[in-house]
């Protein structure tokens, strides 16, 4: 097993130790939960206060265009797009990633109106699978979502699907689909791919133009700290960008916004996926959190990663033997997210003394303990204090009071 003395020369030798101090974490927390809502970047409360005291409060309307308040969506897409594999003009931030899915699906299927399937992952975060009903009831019943085990996706694909809609890492598992493999396989069988990048974008390198995607959507509060509630992106493939139409047609997709044209008449590019008017201290509170990711090395952080997620299995082990935990996660790095999960039959209640320890993992239904490695803040130390405190939490059965049953609203 990996030493404490081997963690700490890791720790001292790591290209990302410096990007720690760019968060501001709590005293003698662990943070195990940047794959549900991202660490702060201490940069964003300053750049916040300015936004709202001399742009909202001294320079008022006229920061749509002194501030450039209308770019803003351009903006931080471009820097998404570099963390995505895309090209600037290929990504726009706005709205929530349901809202997102909802224009992608719609123009996929007009892309393809021949067609009447889509395709998903039956254990796909639950929203995408809810926007995906709500399209059916919307075009009709001579579509079919047909929903799969994660083994039958290639079996599923036929001359008649029009989009297969896959998550690229599952939410539970951590389960990493293979996007090259299975875009190719869609794309010859003539389907369009659609990306949900919630878990990915931010955690390691994604590569969507040279695996050759077609759209994708993902949120910026996760591994992108952006705050709780951050707007989301959508990338849409340049090819597809002069026929694909949203649907939500809304004035800020529009090829001239403040024409005031009755009649809609659609941006160029990948612009007419937006909507409505842009959040503006929520897209700039994601602006300047995105700023930590300007001097990164993806794959620097793929590696680390990879290091922090084999260290936690490893010490997992025992734990696994003594107290019944079940990994879900793969060991196949290729195969793995940037997260560990455990099922246990009373994962809620470990999960929620582990928090009052000072660990912060999360909980899944029905018996998923969910763990999220974020390279950007988290230390190798880190994750072996981790273990030892969960193994605290179950030696001593701090999970059985009362208290820990007791269900929150958010798990």
């Amino acid at each position: 097993m990996t030493t404490r003395a081997d963690l700490v020369a890791l720790d001292q030798s790591d290209p990302l130790a410096r990007k720690r101090e760019e968060f501001a974490l709590p005293e003698g927390l662990i943070y195990l939960d940047g794959n549900s809502l991202g660490a702060l970047p201490k940069a964003v409360a300053g750049h916040l206060e300015g936004v709202v005291r001399e742009q909202w409060g001294q320079d008022l309307i006229t920061s749509w265009n002194k501030h450039g308040w209308i770019d803003l969506a351009s903006r931080v897409g471009a820097k998404i797009a570099r963390l995505i594999g895309a090209e600037p003009d290929e990504v726009v931030a706005a709205d929530s990633t349901s809202i997102n899915l909802f224009k992608v699906l719609l123009a996929a299927l007009k892309l393809r109106p021949e067609r009447r399937v889509i395709v998903s992952d039956i254990d796909n975060f639950p929203t995408d699978l809810y926007i995906a009903q709500g399209v059916k009831q919307l075009l009709g019943e001579s579509y079919e979502l047909r929903l799969v085990k994660k083994d039958e996706v290639e079996a599923a694909l036929d001359e008649h699907t029009a989009v297969l809609m896959l998550t690229e890492v599952d939410y539970r598992s951590g389960w990493r689909y293979d996007m090259a493999a299975l875009t190719r396989l869609a794309q010859q069988k003539g389907a369009l791919v659609i990306w949900d990048l919630a878990h990915s974008a931010g955690a390691f390198p994604v590569r969507l133009n040279a695996c050759n995607a077609d759209f994708a959507v993902g949120c910026g509060y996760k591994y992108l700290n952006g705050g709780p509630g951050a707007p989301a992106f959508l990338y849409v493939a340049r090819r597809h960008q002069g026929a694909a139409l949203p649907f939500l047609t809304g004035w800020m997709g529009h090829r001239s916004p403040f024409d005031f044209d009755p009649f809609y008449d659609p941006a160029e590019g990948v612009h007419r996926m937006k909507v409505g008017t842009p959040p503006v201290l929520s897209l700039s509170a994601l602006d300047k959190a995105l700023d930590v990711f300007a001097d990164v090395d993806m794959e620097e952080v793929r590696r680390k990663s990879l290091r922090l997620t084999d260290v936690f299995i490893e010490r997992m082990e025992p734990l696994c033997r003594r107290y019944g935990f079940e990994r879900v996660t793969p060991l196949e790095p290729e195969r793995r997210g940037s997260q560990v999960a455990y099922a246990h039959p009373e994962g809620y209640a470990i999960v929620q003394a582990l928090i009052a320890s000072g660990v912060v993992g999360d909980f899944r239904a029905p018996d998923i303990l969910r763990f999220g490695f974020t390279p950007l803040y988290l230390r190798y130390q880190d994750v072996a204090e981790a273990v030892e405190r969960l193994e605290r939490v179950m030696s001593q059965e701090l999970w059985k009071a009362e208290r820990f049953r007791e269900r929150a609203k958010v798990t």
